[in-house]
């Protein structure tokens, strides 16, 4: 049952989020050989806050 974790910073749409789902479980299952309805995939979202590149952080650089 391969389980995959997204990680990315909030403000994606639920059609965006919904189009992730569907190709990373198609690939996973793919490439694992796993059937489709055992990969699951968890979308971690994180306020820009609360995400740095470089010591500067997401929400700063706006």
């Amino acid at each position: 049952m391969p389980i995959v974790t997204v990680k990315m910073i909030e403000g994606r749409t639920d059609e965006q989020k919904r189009n992730l789902c569907e190709k990373v479980s198609a690939v996973v299952a793919e490439t694992t050989g796993a059937p489709i309805e055992n990969v699951s995939v968890i979308i971690e979202e994180m306020a820009k806050n609360h995400y740095a590149k470089a010591g500067k952080r997401m929400s700063d650089a706006e």
